[in-house]
């Protein structure tokens, strides 16, 4: 990954050249339709409050739990110990994006949901709150973790949640065979290599549609995020992402005739 001081450059460098989020220039409808519905709506939902509450207990609990790491491979490479609190604060996607998600899911109402990396389950609760009646399958590799996730799906009593523990280079080609439609929503927040995400695109590609959305995180994170986003922007079957900075989210529509990649302040 990129040095903190090395990233922060990256960053002030984005927000001084990516378009204002405002939608001021963006002259396609779509992406306007994104930014002044989606990007910069400020509604604050019923479930926002119940789920940042679940956020805050987990930033202050101390219990340790056993990890697996699965490494580049599909076997456990090592195992170590880590505190509840230290994973919400370090992989826990901000109130901010987890919050863009719901909104996503709630404007464009896909009708199924895929994401790889649970974690404690804080995004995953935006994602099926959006909207209860859609299923969503999460994908969480370290089994510690995802029965905390467990128990904020029921707490907030949300029965429309598959959760998948096991490393994904085994659980997501044994689920997406398993799916007897195509992935409409996926946001991937898994492993953060080239490779690994690059091959999670192309087989969520086999089970997509021009109406799917995917959504990457950190695609800025290091030069090997960079270089897989870079892939995936120039794959033909991709017509229109938009560079958030911290996520990027990718677009099929067979009506957009022109490749476009914009990149916008939020």
């Amino acid at each position: 990954m990129y040095s903190p001081v090395k990233l922060g450059l990256k960053y002030i460098r984005y927000w001084f050249t990516a378009a204002n989020g405002k939608g001021h220039g963006v002259h396609p409808p779509f992406v306007y339709a994104f930014i002044s519905q989606v990007l910069n709506d400020k509604r604050s939902f019923y479930c926002f409050n119940p789920i940042e509450q679940l956020r805050a207990k987990l930033k202050l609990n101390k219990t340790m739990l056993q990890l697996q790491d699965f490494g580049a491979g599909s076997r456990v490479h090592a195992s170590y110990q880590r505190s509840v609190s230290a994973i919400a604060y370090s992989s826990l996607k901000p109130r901010k994006f987890a919050r863009l998600l719901f909104r996503m899911v709630h404007y464009y109402q896909p009708d199924n949901i895929i994401e790889l990396g649970t974690s404690l389950g804080i995004t995953t609760c935006y994602l099926a709150s959006a909207n209860t009646q859609v299923p969503v399958i999460t994908f969480e590799g370290a089994e510690a973790v995802a029965n905390i996730a467990r128990q904020h799906f029921s707490a907030l009593g949300l029965n429309n949640i598959q959760l998948v523990p096991g490393n994904f280079d085994d659980t997501l080609p044994q689920t997406l065979q398993q799916i007897n439609k195509p992935i409409a929503f996926a946001f991937v927040d898994g492993n953060h290599r080239k490779i690994p995400t690059i091959a999670y695109f192309n087989q969520l590609l086999e089970h997509c549609t021009d109406q799917s959305i995917f959504i990457f995180d950190d695609i800025h994170w290091s030069e090997e995020m960079e270089e897989a986003w870079a892939y995936i922007q120039a794959h033909e079957a991709v017509t229109l992402t938009i560079d958030l900075f911290y996520i990027g989210i990718v677009f099929f529509r067979k009506e957009q005739l022109v490749k476009q990649h914009f990149t916008i302040r939020f």
